[in-house]
């Protein structure tokens, strides 16, 4: 059985997917890989065939969503065995060496259900100066909701702060993701999802921060979206995830980590 199952949704990035593919594949440990195609023309067939290497499934989404990588991702998972799922986007890069001591970590700490880590971005000129700033905040937030152990810190900056991960940034257990069921396809969910994802896998299995880079996140021109959790999509988007965490786990858990984040965390709130 492979080790690392690594899931990657795609839309019309043959180059970039090439490159993702071979940060993967050159990684030492075993993997198995799902290229799930979201085109209706199938534009990354070609990129996984020219590779030949069995260890990549390509998979043509038969109802290609227009936009919506929560859905793609929930196509991906099901049809991998691996004990260890990495939900990697299509333009992003892993980091050589990065699985080897990620599962590493993950068998050190049998306690978890997730790990994450550093991200560090490239790309578009324009916006690198932001990015570095917020992933830089996002690391040192990380480190300190470390020091309350492995879930409720991580829970509530994801909730009520800014978000401190990316979904490529972040290996789960298998059994974590089928016992939470996947990715939330709601429409109410329209961004976000990640995060929804590993607020729900945190809280039912704690995780755990790696203090090395663990993803190369490429930034497209006009990308500047971290700094500013804004809009009716994203604000709609939290309802969601506040209404099914209150229905979930009940009122006085969801306020009570609302206070964490104010006073303990100290976290900016602002939805």
């Amino acid at each position: 059985m492979p080790e690392l199952a690594v899931v990657i949704p795609t839309f019309r990035r043959p180059r970039e997917l090439a490159a993702a593919l071979h940060s993967v594949l050159t990684q030492e440990v075993s993997v198995e890989v799902v290229v799930v195609d979201d085109s209706a023309e199938q534009s990354a067939r070609a990129v996984v065939e020219q590779l030949r290497a069995p260890q990549v499934r390509y998979v043509a989404n038969p109802s290609p969503t227009g936009g919506r990588p929560a859905a793609v991702r929930n196509l991906g998972w099901p049809a991998t065995s691996a004990p260890v799922l990495h939900f990697l986007d299509d333009d992003d890069l892993v980091p050589a060496g990065y699985y080897r001591r990620a599962l590493a970590a993950l068998k050190a700490r049998p306690d978890v259900g997730a790990l994450f880590g550093r991200v560090a971005p490239f790309g578009d000129q324009t916006a690198l100066g932001h990015e570095h700033g917020f992933f830089d905040s996002a690391a040192r937030r990380a480190r300190r909701a470390s020091r309350y152990g492995a879930r409720w810190a991580f829970v509530a900056e994801h909730l009520f702060c800014l978000p401190m991960l990316v979904c490529s940034a972040t290996l789960l257990r298998r059994a974590v993701v089928e016992a939470i069921g996947g990715f939330d396809v709601s429409p109410r969910l329209q961004l976000a999802e990640d995060i929804d994802l590993c607020v729900r896998a945190f809280r039912r299995a704690g995780a755990a921060f790696l203090d090395e880079v663990t993803l190369h996140y490429r930034i497209s021109p006009g990308s500047l979206i971290h700094g500013s959790p804004s809009g009716e999509a994203l604000r709609s988007s939290y309802r969601h995830m506040f209404a099914r965490y209150v229905r979930d786990h009940g009122r006085a858990e969801f306020f009570a980590l609302k206070v964490f984040a104010r006073t303990a965390l100290r976290g900016v709130t602002g939805r």
